[in-house]
Parts: structure tokens; sequence; C-alpha cells
């Protein structure tokens, strides 16, 4: 799918289903796999306090969204812009669950009737490092994502992290010359460059006398250690056919 947006979300607390409520979304918008800049962040009055743990987390104050529209108000347009994208989230099941409560409160069908898909990060990130931490600070720190300004979580910043981290785990989907510069899309056209490497005259460079001699030896200690020939020994008569 060409048009994706990255999502995350700041909440009251852990539960939709026991009245917990959204207070931020943040939304980063990837056209082709490149960043557009066309982003959409709301805060939101949850018409309720939230937990004093969720607030150790993001730092947003009760007083802060007093003054703020609530989601009926937002509702629309926030529809309108993700209308057909497929949503990329971390942990997608706590924040589609609480877009998805949000909506039932309006009497609206689900946001996940209404978008082309969801792709989950965190299971991606389980498959491709089990047994590794896979939060969203710990996949910046292994894919080189500076997130030196995340003190607290925030929705924006969050997914905009969130944008470069998928596009560092999904890199190896693409052509090798998958980033080009603008100068190369000058045609106005959306297709990515292919090169055919077989007009290439790739060298094969040699082993010199030096770096065989270093080999042999190599090999004959192998012998003496295994008491036998080495399994390459053994076939370098094919080898040489």
């Amino acid at each position: 799918m060409s048009r994706q947006i990255v999502l995350d979300t700041e909440t009251t607390g852990l539960s939709a289903q026991n009245g917990d409520r959204i207070i931020e979304i943040g939304c980063v918008e990837l056209l082709h796999r490149k960043l557009t800049g066309r982003n959409l962040h709301f805060y939101i009055n949850p018409e309720r306090d939230s937990h004093e743990d969720a607030l150790r987390v993001h730092g947003i104050s009760n007083e802060f969204l007093r003054d703020k529209p609530k989601f009926a108000a937002i509702a629309d347009e926030l529809v309108a812009y993700l209308h057909d994208a497929e949503l990329i989230i971390h942990n997608a099941p706590f924040d589609i669950g609480f877009l998805n409560k949000e909506m039932e409160l309006l009497g609206r069908p689900p946001i996940t009737t209404l978008v082309g898909g969801v792709t989950d990060t965190l299971v991606m990130a389980k498959e491709m490092f089990p047994g590794k931490r896979n939060s969203l600070d710990a996949l910046c720190d292994r894919l080189e994502v500076d997130n030196s300004g995340r003190t607290l979580h925030g929705a924006l910043l969050d997914a905009e992290l969130l944008a470069d981290v998928y596009i560092n785990m999904t890199r190896g989907q693409n052509t090798l010359v998958m980033d080009l510069d603008s100068n190369d899309q000058a045609g106005g056209g959306d297709e990515v460059q292919q090169i055919d490497l077989r007009g290439f005259d790739l060298p094969v460079p040699r082993a010199n006398e030096v770096e065989l001699a270093a080999h042999e030896a190599l090999l004959a200690d192998l012998d003496k250690s295994t008491k036998g020939k080495t399994l390459w020994r053994r076939h370098e008569p094919q080898l040489a056919a």
C-alpha cells in the first residue's frame, strides 16, 4: 500500500473498556515510504482525569486538557485523514482498542473498518529480534534512530520515531536503489528506478602466492589437529576439475 500512517496515542490509563480515554493522537504520513510532512496532531479533552501512573508516562496535565476539543469534534477530520491508509502502530491492539472505543461512544463504525489495514511493529520486531527488548526506545537504540529528545511519551514525537524505526526495519524489502534523491523523481513518476546488474563487469580477485601459502599452512594445521584430511582437501580434486 503506497499511503501509510504511523500513529500513536496517549491515554488517561490502560483500559478503554473501563472508561479510560484518549488525550493525544499523533499521525505521520508516509507516501511510497517517504515522509511527506503532512502530519496530524490533536490534544483531546478526555472528560476525566488521567491516572497517576499515566501522568508519569506522558506528563500531560489534566488542567492542560480542560480547554481542548473533545473526540467528537475531531472525529471527522481524523477519519478523513486515515481513510483507506495502512496504519503502522507499535503494539497496535492498545491504540486500536482506544480508537474503536471512542468511535463506539459516538455511534460510529470502528476505525478498523475505515482503514486499509493495520501493521503492528511490535509483532514485526519480535519476529526480527526474538528474545530481545522491543520497546520503541530499544528499537531506536538498535536501529540507530536518534531518540535523545524523548524524555516523556508524546504521541506525535513517538509517531515520528516509529516512522524512522519502521523504515529501517523494512528497508530490506526494497531494492538497493530505494532511496533516490528528488532529482531522480524530476519526471514526476512514482516508479523506483531499476538497475540491471548484468550490465556490469564485476571483478573477481584471485589470491596471490603469499595468500595461497598461508591458506595451505592453515589447512595443514587443521589436518594435523584432526588427524586426517579436512573436508576441504577431500573436495580439492572436484574443485580443481
